[in-house]
């Protein structure tokens, strides 16, 4: 359960880091090197260390465009982006969104049947997000609105439905093509990551280069590829042989109280009530939808132990 909880905070971590590079460097340039970067690790680990070749068919080939641009490429723009103007704590709150927005295209894409709970549960979790969206910074302000939303929050929402979508291409790769989940992150990585970087150097300010402390911008890019590229996803897939993925989508929802947290230890974030009440609404909402494999998980483990 530590490890679990480790896991989670370091998640937050991410956040507060990314949030730090933003001050000395541009969205897109701080996107596409972190992520064209470790996708050079990635692919060098698998070429040199693992001996694998790039023996991917058209269609494979196909969805990892497609994993490249959602996942990697239009998911990281559009956080990065609204996490300048947000602070740190709710651009993770609004990436909560994941389990709801994965639950939904599951039922539109693959038909998938959803009992009344579930409904209820994704209702009562939609609504808990209101009160945060609805309690917006000067900061935010200065991005315009589209009716209630700012341009920033609605940014951070798109991520998070490209997130899902990407992982949904993900399981599509290892399941029907039999690709290794490092070779499939490495490759879109890579791509993502040159298309990130083709389109800083297209619309941003390279002078040399658009990062205003170079030091800085180092460490922080440093730290988003250990702690989220490398350490994150090695540790998450360990865990998942131990706990079931409710349980671990569950826990994860302690992701944004660790970035508040954090926000409010290294960042001088002021953390509102808006946030805690939506956090106590969208839990209440995530206990009914997940209440009957929660059960399972429980009995599971009882026996287990038994």
């Amino acid at each position: 359960m530590y490890y679990v909880l480790l896991l989670y905070a370091l998640f937050a971590s991410v956040f507060t880091i990314a949030k730090t590079g933003l001050e000395w460097s541009s969205p897109l340039f701080l996107v596409g090197t972190r992520m064209f970067l470790a996708g050079v690790i990635l692919l060098a680990y698998l070429i040199i260390i693992k001996k694998q070749t790039f023996a991917i068919g058209k269609k494979a080939w196909l969805r990892i465009i497609l994993l490249a641009f959602f996942n990697i490429y239009l998911t990281n723009i559009f956080e990065f982006w609204g996490l300048k103007y947000l602070t740190s704590f709710k651009t993770c709150f609004i990436y909560s969104l994941s389990p709801f927005l994965s639950a939904l295209f599951s039922y539109f894409l693959f038909s998938e049947r959803l009992s009344n709970k579930k409904w209820m549960g994704l209702i009562v979790g939609f609504l808990g997000f209101v009160p945060i969206l609805l309690s917006q910074t000067s900061s935010e302000e200065q991005t315009g609105h589209f009716f209630i939303f700012s341009w920033a929050e609605l940014a951070v929402m798109m991520a998070a439905i490209c997130s899902v979508y990407g992982w949904i291409i993900l399981k599509q790769l290892v399941n029907e093509h039999q690709l290794s989940p490092l070779m499939a992150n490495g490759t879109s990585m890579f791509i993502g990551g040159a298309l990130a970087l083709a389109h800083s150097f297209a619309t941003e300010d390279w002078n040399p280069i658009p990062v205003t402390n170079v030091p800085i911008f180092i460490e922080c890019t440093v730290l988003l590829i250990l702690i989220s590229n490398l350490i994150c996803y090695n540790l998450y897939g360990s865990l998942l042989k131990k706990y079931s993925a409710t349980f671990m989508s569950f826990a994860g929802f302690t992701t944004p109280l660790f970035t508040a947290l954090f926000g409010w230890l290294l960042l001088d974030e002021i953390v509102t009530w808006p946030f805690y009440i939506s956090f106590a609404v969208v839990l209440f909402g995530l206990l009914i939808f997940d209440q009957e494999e929660l059960k399972q998980t429980y009995q599971l483990a009882e026996t287990t132990s038994n």
